[in-house]
């Protein structure tokens, strides 16, 4: 692969990053040049399958394509037609990327396929890490780090703080697809159902702010990644689980929002957190 197709096939990916992740992005690009292209392969990757999972296929048809995307994950090579493939291929060339985490991934978007509701917040955590703390273990094979299995264990927490935000911020979104994230047992303890909209508002809002504390436990264990990272790679994580702490900020503040629309920070409010873990660098 030639280093104009290679910057081609990063090009792509950093493409679908900026226009798709939102929040991800704006520490992605804290990173340098090389860790900051291989992020948005793994990145693109992972919203390629994720599309799939959200998509509007036969479930059969999801399965197909999610088993498909893991066959092409036995090749990756830099020479590939795909860009997104291509870049992948480029990266693990140059970083010691999991693979077998993207194969945790795809099994947890098979779950969304078959799954609508948790009963257990265990249950939950085996879904948070394979959709989210996949994704938490290729970043520190990118970031590298003083104390690699540890960092990849605060790195898979910091994932499920992260998917935890996600899901509170989504319900509205995911309730629309058939989807309650939120565990049943959870839901019964406040007295709240599978209908969330039908809850008694101040139900609702003790069990969305009993199931945010839950993400600010894993943020605090997650957030022990930090001292293991490189400047630039703190910074990146720094700015990511800081825009999503204020999301979950707002959601506490403001529990019945959820139900009403997928509560986000302006960009203005994004790039300053950004610029705020750049600072000390």
């Amino acid at each position: 692969m030639s280093p104009v197709e290679a910057e081609a096939a990063y090009r792509s990916c950093e493409e679908v990053t900026r226009r798709a992740a939102g929040n991800f992005y704006y520490g992605i690009r804290l990173l340098p040049p090389a860790k900051r292209r291989a992020m948005c392969a793994i990145y693109a990757f992972a919203r390629r399958v994720d599309d799939v999972g959200d998509g509007s296929l036969p479930p059969d048809e999801k399965e197909r394509q999610l088993e498909l995307a893991r066959a092409e994950l036995t090749s990756l090579r830099p020479d590939s037609s795909d860009p997104v493939l291509a870049a992948l291929g480029h990266a693990r060339e140059r970083f010691p990327l999991p693979v077998s985490a993207f194969g945790d991934l795809i099994d947890g978007v098979t779950m969304d396929v078959h799954e609508t509701c948790y009963h257990r917040a265990e249950e939950l955590e085996v879904y948070c890490r394979r959709v989210a703390g996949s994704i938490g273990r290729l970043s520190v094979a990118v970031f590298g780090a003083s104390d690699g299995p540890r960092a990849s264990g605060r790195a898979d927490d910091l994932g499920i703080a992260m998917q935890l935000t996600n899901i509170l911020r989504d319900v509205r979104e995911d309730g629309l697809r058939g989807r309650v994230y939120l565990p049943k047992e959870d839901l019964e303890r406040f007295g709240c159902s599978l209908e969330l909209r039908a809850a008694p508002p101040d139900n609702f809002a003790a069990l969305v702010r009993f199931e945010a504390d839950r993400a600010r436990s894993w943020f605090a264990t997650g957030l022990e990644l930090l001292p293991m990272l490189d400047a630039r790679s703190r910074a990146c994580v720094g700015a990511m689980s800081g825009i999503y702490r204020r999301i979950l900020d707002r959601i506490e503040r403001r529990p019945g929002a959820v139900l009403e629309g997928r509560l986000a920070l302006p960009a203005s409010e994004k790039a300053l957190v950004a610029a705020r873990n750049l600072v000390p660098l």
